[in-house]
């Protein structure tokens, strides 16, 4: 960081005023600055660094430089302080992660493969300083103020204290937090900032990181993906670990976000660190174990992964199906745990670098001696620490080595840090380079450029490199594309990462997600595990969240009558529509079926075999009778009344017919009149016949001349009156409301009862109620007559008929009120034919037998004398 004095410093000030600004301090790096002014005015600055520069670990100089920050090693040094004496410089320690080393070295690479291009920035050669961060915020902060000021413990600033920063850009961090870290110190300078491997969302805020940029995909698209993955799979109930930094903690909080929205549950979500105590990572192990979630997300570094899979090898844990980030999923030096084979999760895609192992590879001996840290790798790579009968004499042969350094078979991170060293280059180059109209390009390669130039312009990028585009979106993230990897294990035995599908969050959301391979899961098996808190409902059940409990916990409960539920895991249950009935297992609407009194049903065959045969007695009576129309008990019987009085009776036996069958529009409204009118016609007529013998007995007596008033007209208008006035009723109701058919869905839930409305019910009741007051009259005066002297005196029979007739109609009311569905028709038909044969047997049947069994009494001898005898008695 540079300082600038005041420019307006009061001149009467004397001899030399200190300015002491103190920078955070990170590790004891500061900067002071001392300024020497006098009346005449500011002259110089002199500037010096508190605190010895730590060097990087590959630098090059150039014409622009780039620096590069790695997290080659896992920790840093740290010492107590005295206070007495200045602190000694940081120093990195732990185990060297050569896959880091492999990152920083792809960034030599990159600046080597531009300075040997005629295309992108042709005459320009760029330089480069690349540190080691020992992947630690402090260290990272460290490396800030490196790449800031300079590693000059003396220089000039000018008189206006002007410099600029040493480095024109930023390649790094390779993890999130240290990279927040660094932001803050240098984002203030519009130093830029590209990261390969920095993918915390909250990096994508340019409120806060306007400088900052990256080549991998923000978490915020991999939590989405992941919970996207863990539902097209059908597990609702998970565990979660993350590592707890900002990397782990905002992708965590991301994802359970997405899965949230996707219906997934978390039975647990735990957070650890590789710096906490031993006991944090074995609690963190145990609930692992102790969990009934078989899927585990792990949103976790790879160096903290390390940590908690080799607790978790420790103790047998049951078999757990573990989903992994870009962090540790692709990682190879990962492969080692068997526990984890069949892990699936995203990571960067895999890609070919051409030229990248060869240069990996060209590590002659003077330049592992010449570097540190190059001698550390070999060292470790070859087994040579610590081993006095082994020393690397740079006979090795690097070739055979097999380590992460070498593997260049899957190129996914090192591609972003590839990308990253091109972007700032093609950014670089449209600011000091020019096309020609020859198309040659031109590049002044002493023009000022400054960090903020190269911000700008990397904005803008956007090009192709071996196949792969780079370009970056207004929040400085690429366009997210994953490929999701399996960890499968071959026949030998060792486990290899193999691509089984690819995730594109550019393309539309049913198109993201593509699976192209069959998946090897947890065991080696092909089943998909599952992973539920309770098994999933079938159709015809919905779920109940059980209590105090997450909503993936629920019990499986039955529909209610009259819902289904056509689908698995059913939250509620579906009404089914009013003419709809779910089936037996409560998963289908099903039409429900309809229900008549039909005449192909067996009470409908009875009922209609009573009523033809009813109507058919009635025809045969009245054949006799016409053809004994001379004898003696035909005559005497009113003959013409008989043969109306059987006409009537057939058609009341026929007119039950019209209430079997479906109910239809005419057929509601003839059942109903017609039945009014023939039972109102034969009441009429037996009214008739009663009035008759009443009038015969009357006529017996001296002096009486009553026959002449109620003779055969007058009869015959007696039976139109009274069936008039019930065809009048019958008419009225039928303008003012008919009856008509109607579906019965209230009376049984199951069924539809199709039946008449009878729309009037005081037309319905005054049919009835006429034919009841009729049948009640003719009743009385048959009574009256009972004990009439005559020897085939038809007063008993009408007096019994018509109690016959009066019991039936009024049991017959409570049964058609209370009788459901198709009974109510049936009860109907059932007074009716029982009415009409009740009639027909008392009044016809005794006079039948005599005409045809006992043909001697069927004399007008025989009849006077019985009178006679009953006169005289």
């Amino acid at each position: 960081m540079r300082l600038s004095p005041s420019p307006a410093l009061d001149p009467s000030l004397a001899g030399s005023l200190v300015l002491l600004h103190l920078a955070v301090v990170a590790g004891g790096l500061a900067l002071l600055s001392f300024a020497s002014a006098s009346a005449s005015g500011l002259e110089s600055v002199r500037c010096r660094l508190q605190g010895t520069p730590r060097p990087p670990a590959f630098s090059q100089d150039g014409d622009f430089v780039i620096g590069g920050v790695f997290s080659i090693h896992s920790y840093m040094h740290t010492v107590d302080h005295s206070y007495t004496s200045l602190p000694e410089p940081l120093q990195c320690t732990g185990s060297l992660n050569s896959r880091e080393l492999r990152f920083s070295r792809t960034m030599l690479f990159a600046v080597d493969e531009i300075n040997n291009s005629s295309d992108l920035l042709p005459g320009v050669t760029l330089g480069y300083q690349v540190h080691d961060s020992c992947n630690t915020v402090p260290m990272a902060m460290n490396v800030a103020f490196h790449l800031a000021n300079g590693l000059d413990p003396m220089f000039d600033t000018g008189e206006q204290c002007s410099g600029s920063p040493t480095v024109t850009a930023i390649v790094g961090e390779s993890a999130s937090s240290p990279t927040l870290s660094m932001l803050r110190i240098i984002g203030p300078f519009g130093i830029p900032q590209v990261s390969h491997f920095s993918t915390c969302a909250c990096l994508s805020d340019k409120k806060q990181y306007p400088t900052f940029f990256r080549t991998i995909p923000s978490d915020q698209f991999q939590a989405a993906a992941l919970a996207h993955l863990i539902r097209h799979f059908g597990w609702t109930w998970i565990g979660a670990v993350r590592s707890d930094s900002d990397y782990g903690n905002y992708g965590m909080a991301a994802f359970l976000q997405a899965a949230q929205e996707e219906g997934i549950c978390v039975e647990y979500s735990e957070a650890f660190s590789r710096t906490n105590p031993l006991s944090r990572v074995q609690r963190v192990a145990d609930v692992i174990r102790s969990s009934t979630a078989r899927v585990v997300v792990a949103f976790v570094s790879y160096r903290d992964m390390k940590i908690l899979l080799r607790e978790m090898e420790r103790l047998p844990s049951p078999p757990r199906q573990w989903i992994g980030t870009e962090s540790w999923v692709t990682d190879p030096d990962m492969l080692r745990f068997s526990l984890c084979a069949g892990a699936i999760g995203f990571g960067i895609q895999r890609s070919v670098i051409p030229g990248l192992r060869d240069f990996l590879l060209d590590l002659s001996p003077q330049k592992v001696s010449n570097s540190p840290l190059l001698t550390e790798f070999w060292e470790g790579a070859f087994g040579c620490v610590g081993v006095e009968e082994k020393v690397c004499d740079g006979s090795e042969d690097i070739q055979q080595l097999q380590a992460p350094y070498t593997d260049t078979s899957q190129l996914r991170v090192t591609n972003m840090v590839y990308k990253a060293v091109y972007a700032i280059a093609h950014a670089i180059h449209s600011i000091v380079c020019e096309e020609r109209e020859n198309s040659t390009v031109n590049c002044d390669k002493n023009l000022n450029v400054k960090p903020t130039q190269v911000l700008e312009r990397l904005r803008r990028v956007n090009f192709s490199r071996n196949g792969y585009q780079v370009s970056f979106d207004a929040n400085g993230d690429p366009v997210a594309t994953y490929e999701l990897v399996n960890w499968q294990r071959r026949e030998s035995g060792k486990m290899e990462f193999v691509t089984v599908g690819l995730y594109d969050a550019s393309l539309p959301p049913d198109q993201r997600f593509d699976i192209s391979r069959e998946i090897t899961w947890v065991k080696n098996s092909t089943q998909v595990p599952v992973s539920v808190c309770s098994e999933r409902c079938p159709p015809g059940t919905r779920k109940a969240v059980q209590t105090g409990k997450p909503v993936c916990c629920y019990d499986c409960i039955q529909c209610a009558e009259g819902q289904i539920s056509n689908k698995s895991d059913s939250s509620d249950c579906l009404i089914c529509p009013e003419e709809y009935w779910p089936n037996a297992e409560r998963d289908l609407c099903i039409l429900k079926p309809v229900e008549f009194l039909s005449f192909h049903e067996v009470l409908g065959i009875i009922l209609t075999a009573c009523s033809v045969g009813g109507a058919l007695l009635a025809i045969t009576t009245a054949a006799v009778f016409y053809h004994h129309r001379h004898s003696a008990i035909v005559r005497a019987n009113n003959s013409e009344l008989s043969f109306l009085l059987l006409f009537s009776l057939a058609l009341c036996f026929l007119c039950s017919l019209t209430f079997i069958g479906r109910p239809s529009e005419w057929s509601c409204m003839l059942r109903h009149t017609a039945f009014g009118i023939t039972f109102v016609l034969c009441i009429s007529c037996v009214l008739g016949k009663t009035i008759v013998v009443l009038m015969a007995f009357r006529a017996t007596l001296p002096g009486s001349n009553v026959m002449k008033w109620f003779g055969p007209p007058q009869q015959r208008l007696t039976v139109v009156s009274f069936t008039f006035v019930q065809a009048m009723i019958c008419t009225l109701w039928l303008v003012l409301s008919p009856p008509f058919p109607i579906k019965n869905i209230t009376t049984y839930k199951e069924k539809i009862i199709l039946e008449c409305d009878v729309g009037s019910a005081i037309g319905f009741w005054a049919v009835l109620g006429y034919i009841g007051l009729l049948s009640l009259l003719c009743f009385v005066l048959a009574f009256l007559a009972r004990k009439l002297p005559d020897n085939f005196n038809e007063a008993k029979f009408i007096t019994f008929s018509m109690l016959i007739f009066c019991a039936v109609w009024i049991t017959f009311i409570p049964a058609y009120v209370s009788s459901p569905g198709k009974l109510t028709v049936a009860v109907e038909i059932f007074a009716i034919i029982t009415s009409s044969f009740g009639l027909f047997f008392l009044l016809f049947v005794p006079k039948c037998f005599i005409i045809l069994f006992r043909p001697e009494k069927n004399t007008k001898k025989h009849l006077m004398e019985k009178t006679s005898n009953d006169i005289r008695y």
